[in-house]
């Protein structure tokens, strides 16, 4: 017996029987009311949210043990709680101010400008940035009314408003986020 070439021990093929398309009936309009009940799913849920958020009303201290209508109270003093005050404050370096945006917490630092050093100081400490008002100079416009460097709204209390207001006419403010 002599040996058989390559490829004639394969099976004959056999042909696929002829059969018509399967069309799924009303496919695209099953496709688009899908899509239209999500878009209500979703407006029902944003519509319950917005509800839900209304009725908690505005969010109050951390631990929302304050009554509507009475003023907060320090519990250790036994006195009202210091209010807070939107403070202006110009910081010397405007670069550092445009890293800054509203809801940051920074320490505030004077640094005193003397022929012998001169000494930096903590003047407030985690104050709130509020806002960071566009410069309306130039930049690198070091004649304007503040001497250069840019401004920032924080929110303090009083007294620490106050201190600001004093270091800023003697010495320049610094910023570092917390």
């Amino acid at each position: 017996m002599s040996p058989r070439p390559p490829g004639t021990d394969v099976p004959a093929t056999c042909e696929v029987p002829l059969f018509p398309p399967v069309r799924v009936r009303g496919g695209r309009h099953r496709l688009r009311r899908l899509v239209r009940h999500r878009q209500r799913a979703l407006a029902a849920g944003l519509a319950v949210t917005a509800a839900a958020l209304l009725a908690a009303g505005p969010a109050g201290p951390p631990g929302g043990d304050r009554a509507r209508g009475h003023p907060v109270v320090d519990r250790a003093a036994g006195r009202p709680a210091a209010a807070r005050v939107a403070a202006p404050v110009r910081i010397a370096d405007a670069a550092t101010v445009r890293l800054l945006r509203p809801g940051d917490r920074v320490d505030v630092i004077a640094a005193e400008e003397s022929a012998g050093g001169g000494e930096a100081r903590v003047v407030a400490r985690g104050a709130r940035v509020t806002r960071v008002p566009e410069p309306l100079d130039a930049p690198g416009d070091v004649t304007s009314a503040g001497g250069g460097g840019a401004l920032v709204v924080l929110s303090v209390d009083r007294a620490t408003a106050a201190r600001l207001v004093g270091a800023s006419a003697t010495a320049r403010l610094a910023v570092t986020l917390c």
